[in-house]
């Protein structure tokens, strides 16, 4: 591989990483979903249902943003029924974030949303471009610099 193709990937993932690139795709998986549930909010919502019930300080480090800002949206996502806050039986004086059956219920609406679209933006490709995409995509991540074990590569 060349130092063009990491340049490359490089640049296309810097894209994709993008704050914006991120709000823009979130404001259409959550449109018409409600008031609550928007570009702000989602990766909230989205994140807690992959961490399950947690507290904002640890839900903030897993979706990257300080825990005020996880406290605020999640008081939206409250009010809405999407979350609810519950005692954590470690800790008697503290709480634990927890999505609702009808946050998880829209959560899933968006995941199928970003599945739909994905297909749509490949449906031009040849059906086996479209394959390989997939399970390099997957290996990239499986075994690349953002995997768990690949987090330091490249440094040093």
């Amino acid at each position: 591989m060349t130092t063009t193709t990491g340049q490359e990937i490089a640049d296309a993932l810097g894209t994709l990483l993008r704050r914006t690139t991120r709000a823009r795709l979130y404001a259409h998986l959550t449109e018409g979903l409600g008031e609550a549930l928007d570009e702000l909010t989602y990766p909230v919502l989205s994140g807690l249902t992959r961490t399950g019930p947690c507290s904002a300080a640890d839900l903030g480090r897993a979706v990257e943003l300080d825990r005020t800002t996880v406290t605020r949206r999640a008081d939206r996502l409250e009010r809405a029924g999407l979350l609810r806050r519950e005692p954590d039986p470690a800790d008697g004086r503290a709480t634990l974030l927890a999505v609702t059956d009808e946050g998880r219920e829209l959560i899933q609406v968006t995941r199928q949303r970003l599945a739909a679209r994905i297909e749509r933006s490949l449906d031009a490709w040849p059906g086996t471009d479209a394959e390989v995409f997939a399970r390099c995509l997957r290996r990239f991540v499986d075994e690349g610099p953002f995997a768990d074990d690949g987090a330091d590569a490249g440094q040093g």
